[in-house]
């Protein structure tokens, strides 16, 4: 009983030193920390900005439709004198819920597919891979248009679209990790215990494959909310008058050269938060990463002090 409980003391120390190791990595890339406070500040905007915007974003005021940026309007009105600020923060919240719920649905079916295809091998395995081959044959983008298409449009179906469209991504990265780590004495000790395959799969096999996971979950998550924008501006996605950043910018594109106001902020919006997941999706592969370049060169400049 001594001996098992110095084993949980020193797993758990290493668990928590390894941790403590990925947060002082990441904590050194300027790269990631902008990259992190861009994502607080959208969050932050998604959760308060609906509570303390100026106007109602779907009031309309004819009278001061199309007035520039004032102390009154600080990013202008647009054609039906709606608040420009105020849509483009109530538009956070709209485009963090498509990029959860997108990602949520890539991610839970992708790593499902993967993990279960991985791990029996055969015809599961082949079949699994023919389906991935099949979504991989058409450009994601193009995907998600043609579900939409099918669904109807509509934020709902834009976030299914999405998902469907970057799953196999997911799968494809979790079977690889699957196939490699499958082989290991941690999962043949875990059989020969008695585990169930459930239980390898998601107690021992998904826990070790996380880092990946979650970097392609924060680069996915750029791509899921630069999908739907994209989507939105063609009027596949939010149906007017949701204040929506795609569907924003193609109402604006109609007044691009006079009043300018109407799609560059909801633009800026929509680059401003691809950027900072991208940039901590590049902070997280470096730092889940020990082998990396970056990664190894910190580590020098820390032994070395």
């Amino acid at each position: 009983m001594a001996e098992r409980a110095v084993i949980g003391r020193s797993s758990g120390w290493v668990r928590q030193s390894a941790r403590s190791s990925v947060w002082w990595r990441l904590a050194r890339q300027r790269s990631a920390v902008l990259g992190g406070s861009i994502i607080i500040a959208l969050v932050l905007v998604a959760l308060v900005g609906p509570l303390v915007v100026p106007y109602d974003p779907l009031a309309m005021e004819l009278g001061n439709r199309l007035r520039p940026p004032s102390l009154a309007h600080p990013f202008g009105t647009d054609e039906f004198g709606r608040d420009v600020l105020s849509r483009v923060l109530f538009g956070a919240r709209i485009s963090l819920h498509v990029g959860i719920i997108a990602v949520g649905i890539a991610g839970t079916l992708g790593c499902l597919l993967g993990l279960v295809t991985g791990y029996f091998g055969g015809w599961l395995d082949a079949a699994g891979q023919w389906l991935v081959d099949v979504l991989l044959a058409f450009p994601g983008l193009l995907l998600a248009l043609a579900i939409t298409a099918i669904l109807g449009p509509g934020l709902p179906n834009v976030m299914v679209a999405v998902g469907i469209s970057a799953l196999p991504a997911y799968a494809r990265v979790t079977r690889g990790q699957v196939l490699a780590l499958k082989r290991e004495e941690f999962v043949t000790a875990a059989r020969v215990v008695g585990c169930s395959s459930a239980r390898i799969l998601f107690r021992h096999l998904l826990p070790n494959m996380l880092a990946p996971i979650v970097v392609l979950a924060s680069l996915g998550f750029a791509g899921a909310v630069l999908a739907a924008a994209s989507l939105s501006f063609i009027g596949m996605g939010a149906q007017p008058p949701t204040p929506e950043w795609g569907a924003m910018l193609a109402a604006g594109r109609d007044y691009l050269r006079r009043q300018w106001w109407i799609a560059t902020f909801p633009g800026l919006a929509i680059a401003l938060t691809v950027l900072g997941f991208n940039l901590l999706g590049d902070g997280l592969r470096d730092a889940l990463d020990p082998y990396h370049p970056v990664t190894r060169t910190q580590r020098g400049d820390r032994l070395s002090r």
